[in-house]
């Protein structure tokens, strides 16, 4: 134990470190930085970087980089030796507060949603002081943002901070209103959980759907996948188990607080849970625990694949993202207590939260929008693509009451028992859990299931947080001019209630009666990126960001263009492979089989008659017919995808023909080809089969 509490943290630049590293007032001024947005001087600056540079040496850093978070997706990185040449000849190493504080990476080859021309290559990144900087792979790596020339955020942690700001003023006011004066900062805190699968590496390189788009586009579903449900939480196999204890070393020194791992339901899938953080620190460290996974899976002779959906017929893999409010002396602002129907700040704070997903039901969809999340949400694993909220019995009986007028009667706690005496009792939870929920009240808590395993944790807390802000902010101005506080916060909690009870919602969202149900309360149901993407720019949105100072409408215009066309690239990558896979070797395969099936069936009917080769007649004339199926249909996908790559088309009008015309193309041509290897010899089929990947770690 001694050993795992030494490591961990042991190559984070923490805030006990700095505290033993520096001087007393330059600790002090750091600290009033890293909590309350102070500016550092550059002579600070300057004697941080030199405690920083020490202590990354020590630990075998040669190198430094500002490590940030552009609009791919994944991190970034730019390498410097702190080597410099000194007068002798020599060399020394030199790390100032100029180069901790910025850079000035290449900017022209991130996506900038056209606010960077190609040949305007300059951009910068900013040190952020709230994020501990941490040495991997001998560089030592500083949380940076990333922007334009002009000063435009291009990269997911500039407006998820910006975001944090807003949550924490209009929050402050709410506490001041019921006497907090002792408070300075309220933060929003979450904690992901990654979900994944691992396969051997040796079945992956025989897959170039898996090579080139993390997920296949062929393969017949295999006889058994997760019917029997015995890989949930089952006994991890000792392959996958040694990967988990080197993945939890590797995250542990980094500081990333890995807490649970387990099996979840799909054959080769797992996930690994984290405690929490405040969101841009949970951020960070979900991005190393996607790139360690990676790593690690690699050296086990494995493959980490983050796809939201790699195998069809078994369930994606999604990333829930838990998020809380807390203030700095360590209050959970949504703890209810052991009366939340008497806990006024309670119930106004979960009443907010209530009515910002209500309002901006949409941006929640669109920050968890992509071409590969689209083939997970609405499946019967993953939440539905329609926002709700559940509650659960207890507090929905709370607002229930509140908006009635009529007493609550909150009752006793009930007793857990299941009848065998030696075994312990204890409180039962006044509500259950609500796995189909997309958006759910788990104690103390929301949890937000809609994110994409692949999927950064930021743009979804970068909603959150502003659209919660922007509430609280109505709020405080209403109750902030009242004259009676009690009433007004009474009749405000009320009207809140009445008016966003809509997305309340306490059942089965896999049910096709809920979809109908939630048409009827004017629920949005956006299926698809190209359906909700554009509705980023509406201008009840783009008045939430201004107002709140998050995103300027040049950056949301930006990121509207950035996300669809990212959409587009991948739609038409996922095509061409699909086409490469076909004709080079699925047709050819399929041919080689149809001969040998007509040779054996000519020699049966020689010697046996005719009735003696049914089968090989049968199969071969299914397989022609297939394959005649397959060639057409080939040749309609180039055809569609051949008019992205002229160049003509817009942006949106290359969404619209990936989402109506090119995927269900490809779906169809999977649908014929996935029959073939049904009819196949195992081994004349040129790919690894379902089974064969699924069970490959085993």
């Amino acid at each position: 134990m001694s050993g795992m509490t030494e490591e961990f943290g042991s190559m984070v630049f923490s805030d006990a470190v700095m505290q033993q590293r520096l001087p007393a007032e330059i600790y002090s001024a750091l600290r009033s930085a890293r909590q309350y947005g102070k500016r550092l001087t550059r002579a600070e600056a300057n004697v941080v970087a030199e405690a920083m540079r020490d202590w990354a040496i020590e630990r075998g850093a040669t190198h430094y980089t500002h490590w940030f978070q552009p609009m791919t997706g994944i991190t970034a990185e730019k390498h410097d030796s702190f080597l410099s040449p000194a007068k002798d000849g020599g060399a020394l190493p030199e790390f100032s507060g100029r180069e901790l504080i910025h850079s000035e990476p290449d900017a022209s080859s991130f996506p900038s949603g056209g606010l960077r021309a190609t040949f305007e290559a300059r951009g910068y990144t900013a040190w952020d002081p709230t994020s501990y900087a941490f040495v991997k792979d001998g560089v030592l790596c500083i949380p940076t943002v990333f922007a334009s020339y002009g000063g435009e955020a291009i990269d997911k942690k500039t407006p998820l901070l910006r975001s944090m700001d807003a949550l924490n003023i209009h929050a402050l006011r709410i506490l001041k209103l019921f006497g907090d004066t002792e408070t300075a900062a309220v933060r929003a805190n979450a904690g992901a959980e990654q979900e994944y699968f691992l396969i051997d590496r040796r079945v992956y390189e025989r897959r170039p759907d898996l090579i080139y788009t993390g997920r296949t586009l062929l393969g017949a579903r295999p006889p058994k996948g997760q019917e029997l449900d015995d890989h949930y939480f089952g006994a991890i196999k000792p392959r996958v188990a040694a990967f988990m204890r080197e993945l939890d070393e590797e995250l542990w020194k980094l500081g990333v607080p890995a807490k649970t791992e387990h099996n979840e339901v799909a054959p080769a899938q797992h996930e690994l849970a984290c405690v929490y953080s405040t969101v841009n620190i949970a951020a960070d460290h979900n991005q190393l625990v996607m790139e360690c996974m990676k790593r690690v899976a690699d050296r086990h002779g494995m493959v980490c694949l983050l796809h939201e959906k790699p195998f069809a017929g078994v369930n994606g893999s999604g990333k829930h993202n838990n998020w809380s409010l807390s203030t700095d002396r360590g209050e959970n602002l949504l703890n209810p207590g052991d009366t939340p129907e008497e806990n006024a700040q309670f119930l106004l704070i979960l009443t907010a939260v209530l009515q910002a997903v209500d309002e901006y039901q949409d941006l929640l969809r669109i920050s968890v929008a992509g071409a590969s999340n689209d083939h997970r949400l609405g499946g019967s694993e993953a939440p539905p693509a329609i926002l709700s909220v559940f509650l659960g019995d207890e507090i929905t009986g709370i607002l229930d009451s509140i908006e009635n007028g009529t007493p609550y009667e909150s009752g006793e706690k009930v007793q857990f028992k299941v009848g065998v005496h030696v075994l312990p009792r204890f409180p039962k939870d006044t509500s259950d859990r609500n796995r189909t929920s997309p958006f759910a009240f788990t104690g103390n808590k929301f949890e937000f299931r809609m994110v994409g395993s692949s999927q950064s944790i930021s743009e979804a807390n970068i909603i959150l947080n502003t659209a919660v802000a922007d509430v609280l902010r109505r709020y405080a101005d209403e109750l902030e001019g009242a004259a009676d506080f009690e009433s007004a916060l009474h009749e405000l909690i009320k009207r809140s209630i009445r008016e966003h009870r809509r997305i309340i919602f306490n059942g089965n969202g896999y049910e096709e009666a809920w979809v109908r149900e939630a048409a009827r309360r004017g629920l949005c149901n956006y299926r698809s990126t190209p359906d909700c993407v554009p509705h980023l720019l509406d201008a009840k949105n783009a008045e939430l960001f201004r107002r709140n100072r998050v995103f300027s409408e040049t950056e949301l215009r930006a990121r509207c263009e950035i996300v669809l066309d990212h959409y587009a690239k991948e739609v038409r990558i996922e095509a061409l492979t699909l086409l490469d896979m076909l004709r080079k070797d699925v047709l050819p395969a399929m041919s080689r089989f149809t001969g040998e099936l007509s040779s054996t069936a000519h020699n049966k009917k020689k010697l046996c008659g005719e009735s003696a080769c049914r089968y090989e007649k049968t199969a071969a004339a299914e397989l022609s017919a297939r394959a005649a199926k397959l060639w057409d249909g080939a040749e309609a996908l180039e055809k569609a995808v051949r008019r992205i790559d002229d160049g003509r088309l817009s942006t949106e009008a290359a969404v619209e023909l990936c989402r109506g015309e090119i995927l269900p193309e490809m779906e169809a041509l999977r649908e014929i080809s996935d029959g073939a290897e049904l009819i196949m010899d195992r081994t004349a089929w040129p790919y690894p089969s379902y089974g064969e990947i699924l069970t490959s770690v085993y």
